[in-house]
């Protein structure tokens, strides 16, 4: 979708009129990092909201898909360090008690506040800690950044990006860094909007922006419990054109989602994966999706081996239709595979740089869809047979 919108220079999710948000260490993160924190708007919003498909669901995600269903909130308390999942009536009691203390904070009502969490799943959550984090936390414009760093569990950097098209502004933050798999993938994104917007619309071209980009990126192949993607819009810059701001929320997502992608735990290497004239748009996805996840595609690209039978071996299970005859390849625009003619494998460069770009067509018809990954590394199973210990 073409867009004409631009990148605010150090733009986050403040950067919308209206919005103030901030962040402390309450200590559920290791002592001194940020782990709790506000997203609030001066005025109620339009809220859209779009959770886990894991039929285990975190305490915060049950209370937060509950309260959105009248299309409105005002604003978001979440913390890192704690996923405050599988933690039994406990969990929905102290999802709830944050949801008050915030409200009591902000003078709103219990409903109007989004609730999220994300960190070690089985934890109660230590709620005089978050108590007292709750009544200390600072509301500034400038605070979506540190709301962005607060966010994080084991992120390497924060995610957090801004545009502005025909008035209006888009900013957004995400977190991710493991257990990320189609079908939103642990990750959390908040985005905020000062466009004036219905709620079914705001709910369809949300639902239509993470088809495209959230569900569309792949680190381990894991599905969390936590899994949340919130729009917020007040409204206080008037109505945008649809098109524009439908492509202006695409935008950002998909920046958010690459952004996930590149900082997969121990990824050295962003894969894009692009396929094109596939049979159906729904093909592409599926072809796009299981390239990017398959785990020989993405321990190949850790070393730079341009094995591009891995990648034919994944389109050919994916369930797409393919003909062997018809498909041709592309390694970083290096024609790989065309009308079954392909250089020996020792004649291929070895892949550099931090990023892979892997096109395919199929020549079967006009549908394409776009996916992203990582590599695989030695980092991440370090990281994940170490994370409660």
């Amino acid at each position: 979708m073409e867009i004409e919108a631009k990148i605010v220079t150090n733009g986050t999710v403040t950067t919308p009129k209206g919005f103030t948000a901030g962040a402390l260490a309450c200590g559920i993160k290791d002592e001194g990092q940020l782990d709790l924190g506000i997203l609030y708007s001066q005025v109620p919003c339009v809220a859209a909201g779009v959770f886990t498909t894991n039929k285990i669901k975190a305490a915060p995600v049950v209370l937060s898909e509950k309260s959105l269903g009248n299309g409105k909130a005002q604003a978001v308390v979440v913390n890192a360090g704690c996923a405050n999942a599988c933690t039994n009536t406990q969990g929905d009691k102290d999802a709830a008690g944050m949801a008050l203390l915030a409200a009591a904070k902000l003078d709103l009502e219990a409903d109007d506040i989004v609730v999220a969490s994300t960190g070690v799943i089985g934890v109660n959550l230590p709620m005089d800690l978050v108590k007292r984090g709750i009544s200390d936390v600072d509301l500034t414009r400038e605070g979506g950044h540190d709301l962005s760093l607060a966010i994080m569990t084991t992120d390497s950097r924060p995610k957090e990006v801004a545009v502005e098209v025909g008035g209006i502004k888009i900013g957004g933050i995400a977190k991710g860094a493991g257990m990320i798999h189609p079908n939103m993938a642990t990750m959390l994104s908040f985005i905020t909007t000062d466009a004036d917007v219905d709620p079914e619309f705001l709910s369809k071209v949300l639902k239509r922006a993470v088809d495209k980009t959230f569900n569309m990126i792949s680190v381990d192949g894991d599905t969390s419990t936590n899994d949340m993607v919130i729009v917020l819009a007040n409204g206080l810059a008037g109505k945008p054109n649809p098109k524009q701001f439908e492509a202006a929320l695409e935008a950002v997502c998909t920046y958010l989602a690459k952004c996930i992608a590149g900082d997969g735990e121990g990824c050295t290497r962003l894969i894009e994966v692009k396929i094109e004239t596939a049979k159906t748009p729904e093909e592409a996805r599926i072809a796009a999706r299981t390239v990017a996840s398959s785990t020989l595609v993405k321990t190949a690209m850790h070393s730079g081996d341009p094995n591009w039978g891995r990648i034919i071996a994944a389109i050919g299970r994916s369930g797409a239709d393919i003909v062997e005859s018809k498909v041709e390849l592309y390694l970083n625009d290096v024609c790989i595979l065309k009308e079954s003619l392909f250089p020996p494998h020792d004649e291929i460069e070895q892949i550099t740089g931090d990023q892979v770009f892997i096109r395919v067509c199929l020549n079967l018809g006009n549908g394409q869809a776009t996916a992203w990954g990582c590599d695989l590394s030695e980092e991440y199973v370090t990281i994940n047979s170490e994370y409660t210990t």
